[in-house]
């Protein structure tokens, strides 16, 4: 690989792993938005996706010493979100077994609510039933939606990043459009 240049992604993590905090804000604003979005569709909640979403940073940061400047940084950085969407997922798990509790909903937008009836009253309706929709699907189809559709990864980049073929890939994607589907006509949706 060549030398990265100066303000790549590469190179910013790589000075950021030597101490650079100006490089690691640069970074990790460059990739903010993108991360957060996966994030979001995995864990289906706005409160809970942006602690994840610091966790995120805060891993990076802590781990930045260990970054391969020579390796691209965004399946790097994506890694360590994917696997704090897990560790979230597994919590959450624990947390309703031994409290019983029933599964909470996902928050409201932030946003103030669309009066209801207008388009964008049911536009944001349909947008919390696919983010419900998303969040409850099986980790084994959910994570290479995310990553091909939010991310933008290729079957390819998302085969390399959950260590399987792009085939399997293809075939998991397609398996979650259709329970999507499935999930959003049960609900009125299709």
């Amino acid at each position: 690989m060549t030398p990265a240049e100066p303000d790549s992604d590469e190179a910013l993590a790589a000075r950021a792993g030597a101490g650079d905090r100006g490089a690691f804000e640069a970074v990790m604003r460059r990739h903010k938005a993108g991360i957060h979005r996966f994030i979001r569709r995995y864990v289906g909640q706005d409160d809970e996706a942006y602690d994840i979403l610091q966790e995120t940073f805060l891993s990076a940061w802590m781990a930045g010493n260990r970054y391969d400047p020579a390796r691209p940084f965004l399946p790097w950085i994506r890694t360590i979100a994917l696997n704090k969407c897990r560790d979230f997922a597994r919590r959450r798990t624990v947390r309703r077994l031994l409290l019983r509790e029933k599964a909470a909903e996902p928050d409201e937008m932030a946003m103030p609510a669309p009066d209801e009836g207008t388009p964008e009253a049911l536009e944001a309706d349909r947008l919390k039933r696919l983010d419900r929709a998303i969040a409850e699907l099986p980790v084994f189809y959910k994570e290479p939606l995310l990553l091909t559709s939010v991310s933008g990864l290729s079957h390819q980049e998302a085969a390399e990043l959950l260590k399987t073929t792009a085939k399997a890939i293809e075939m998991r994607i397609y398996r979650a459009k259709r329970k999507l589907a499935e999930t959003l006509e049960d609900s009125g949706e299709g």
